[in-house]
């Protein structure tokens, strides 16, 4: 069964600056905006807020 074009791939990269980046999936339907979550970054040893990049 082939994956929905309702649901892509996006890549989370820290705001802090290291480069660190999350790979998660999001509803396009229900959040057409770019995602920001706060996550850990290890680099910085604290939680940073994580946006979207397209």
């Amino acid at each position: 069964m082939a994956r929905s074009t309702t649901r892509p791939v996006v890549k989370l990269r820290s705001t802090a600056g290291t480069g660190v980046t999350y790979v998660t999936r999001k509803n396009r339907l229900n959040d057409p905006d770019r995602m920001v979550l706060r996550k850990y970054d290890p680099q910085v040893g604290a939680h940073v807020l994580f946006r979207e990049e397209r």
